[in-house]
């Protein structure tokens, strides 16, 4: 082992590569003499100091950060060291890794030791004066140990600016919050980190730029494609892009009529998700789905299936779960094309309801989803409250979030989150969040888990933030009279009097995308970080 391996020992051990972006480190043996301020808010708010030194960062933590102030005495805790690439990493640990946070390159450039050909002897010894040249510091620092290890185990250490030509008195690094590098905040850069370290590739290669994970996009079907499903008799085989879908019982009538309308076929249904694939997909895609199935008309009970039946066509995308027990799904759906989404009509999937986590890694949720589950005392009106009350909270903690009325009685709202939340992170931020807004209106809220111990009131759900917990799809049909639709709606909607759970249905959600579009598809992707609540 070479001594920079022996010295970044403490550093690996800390740390899972596979889950963090942070680098493992490489050898480097340029002599170069770069240094790096970091400002890091994990646990705690702090400044990480790192002077590049044989090969590796030596790093030390400040918590109130350097400073040109020459009467400032600043704690700083000796920690372990750290590899080269790290020198201009900015971007997010995921939570539940050491020193999980957000970080920002706050001030970089080069140093130089002064008094002392060995700075790693220097600091051996326990004192250390150095020069540096950089965007925010500059001038004579001193780092002196104070003696033994502090509570933490590691050593206290004080940092010292000189009284040089370069001092400013009463210098403040939280007032000069920016990051040198991007000239974001450490908000900005949680709410979106641009890069991803990956740890298994050679440091020039490490920093892979971290993209919003939107899917493709999707075209409708054409007029001949439509002219040829109307063609049909009662069954036939239907040429989707490409795709052959056997498509069966086209007269029947899968919902009744409402209001003087009539009835909806199945044909009318399969042309429904033809036309929607370009809005609905993106919700769909690279996940596995659980279906409401009604293949007796929704007026008849329905059933939950999710296993891939055998007769389903060989291009349908499946997904096998490894980890199923015996007796549970093992291969799912995936429903990443438009005749997908019209074999799953004519295979009377009504209801469709994708995880909110992602393949492969379906461990880790991209949505933290918080339901509005009305009671039987609960009148839409409750229900809107409700939904204001969050999205007062949500405008306050500047978090991203977009509402979805369900099609039957109730308001989903959809917070988008980035990479490194588990589902039980989505969980317990929404509990919270959702336990603030209800000792606002406790008088409409119940947490009861059963329905009939709730008094008719509404519940705050959270519990759907686990895997292969589900929540319906956008623009998915609901098992109700002329097929509503639940529909992403924008935040000012919910002032709007007209506004209905079950307003749109299949016949009339189309023209309402062709004219105001969907206001939940920019959060697709986005990678956010949750406040701390």
């Amino acid at each position: 082992m070479s001594d920079q391996q022996e010295r970044l020992a403490t550093y690996r051990a800390k740390r899972d590569f596979t889950a963090t972006p942070e680098p493992a480190g490489s050898e480097s043996a340029d002599g170069s003499r770069r240094f790096v301020v970091q400002r890091h808010r994990a646990r705690r708010l702090h400044y990480d100091l790192r002077l590049e030194v044989a090969g590796v960062l030596v790093s030390w933590a400040v918590p109130r950060g350097p400073t040109l102030d020459p009467k400032a005495r600043q704690m700083a805790v000796h920690v372990e060291d750290h590899p080269v690439d790290y020198v201009d990493f900015e971007g997010v640990i995921p939570r539940g890794e050491y020193g999980g946070g957000d970080v920002i390159v706050w001030d970089r450039g080069t140093w130089e030791p002064s008094g002392t050909d060995d700075p790693l002897r220097a600091v051996e010894d326990g004192e250390l004066h150095f020069d540096l040249h950089g965007e925010k510091l500059a001038g004579r620092f001193v780092l002196v140990r104070r003696g033994g290890a502090g509570r933490s185990g590691k050593e206290q250490w004080i940092l010292v600016h000189k009284n040089d030509e370069h001092a400013r008195p009463g210098w403040d690094p939280e007032e000069h919050p920016l990051s040198v590098k991007s000239g974001r905040t450490n908000d900005e850069v949680a709410a979106a980190p641009d890069t991803l370290w990956r740890s298994d590739l050679p440091p020039a290669e490490a920093a892979v730029p971290l993209e919003r994970l939107v899917p493709p996009s999707w075209d409708p079907p054409t007029e001949d494609e439509l002219a040829a499903l109307d063609a049909l008799g009662r069954q036939g085989r239907w040429q989707v892009q490409g795709f052959e879908v056997r498509l069966t019982n086209l007269d029947k009538a899968l919902f009744p009529g409402r209001d003087g309308e009539s009835p909806v076929t199945k044909r009318d249904f399969i042309r429904y998700h033809a036309l929607i694939a370009p809005y609905m997909l993106p919700y769909l895609y690279d996940r596995p789905v659980n279906l409401h199935r009604y293949p007796e008309g929704v007026e008849n009970p329905g059933f939950w299936h999710k296993e891939v039946p055998t007769h389903a066509p060989e291009w349908l995308t499946r997904w096998r779960n490894k980890e199923a027990d015996r007796g549970e799904t093992e291969c799912y759906a995936v429903v990443d094309k438009p005749a997908s989404l019209v074999w799953m009509a004519n295979f009377a999937a009504v209801e469709l309801n994708p995880w909110t986590s992602r393949l492969p890694d379906v461990h880790e949720p991209t949505w933290a989803l918080i339901d509005i589950d009305p009671g039987e005392r609960t009148d839409f009106a409750d229900v809107v409250v409700l939904a204001r009350l969050y999205r007062a909270a949500l405008e306050h903690l500047g978090v991203a979030a977009a509402p979805k009325v369900t099609g039957k009685r109730g308001i989903q709202i959809w917070v988008p989150v980035g990479l490194g939340y588990t589902f039980a992170d989505t969980r317990a931020w929404v509990e919270k969040l959702s336990r603030a807004v209800g000792r606002t209106v406790p008088d409409l809220v119940s947490w009861e888990w059963h329905k009939d111990r709730r008094d008719g009131l509404a519940r705050l759900d959270y519990t759907q933030n686990a895997i292969n917990k589900t929540l319906i799809a956008p623009f998915s049909a609901r098992p109700a009279p002329v097929a509503p639709v639940s529909v992403p709606v924008r935040w000012d909607e919910l002032d709007d009097p007209g506004l209905r759970p079950d307003r749109w249905t299949i016949r009339t959600v189309i023209d309402r995308m062709r004219r105001a579009g969907d206001p939940l598809a920019p959060l697709i992707g986005r990678p956010q970080r949750l406040p701390e609540l």
